[in-house]
């Protein structure tokens, strides 16, 4: 399932450069939902500064 704008999610895992990325660490179990979505596919979040990307982090769909 494709995650679309206004779908809420929640990260369950965002890649954190191997334990160097403290900001990504934060974001685990954040649910928020989908402002916006980038030209490389990039999802943001509203009330957040770092992109879930598909590929690399993993996150569930909660309500579309």
């Amino acid at each position: 399932m494709k995650a679309q704008v206004g779908d809420t999610i929640r990260i369950i895992h965002m890649d954190d450069n191997n334990g160097k990325d403290i900001a990504a660490q934060k974001m685990n179990g954040v649910i928020a939902t989908i402002n916006h979505i980038d030209s490389i596919g990039q999802l943001h979040l509203k009330g957040y500064g770092l992109a879930v990307i598909p590929h690399l982090d993993t996150f569930e769909i909660i309500t579309k």
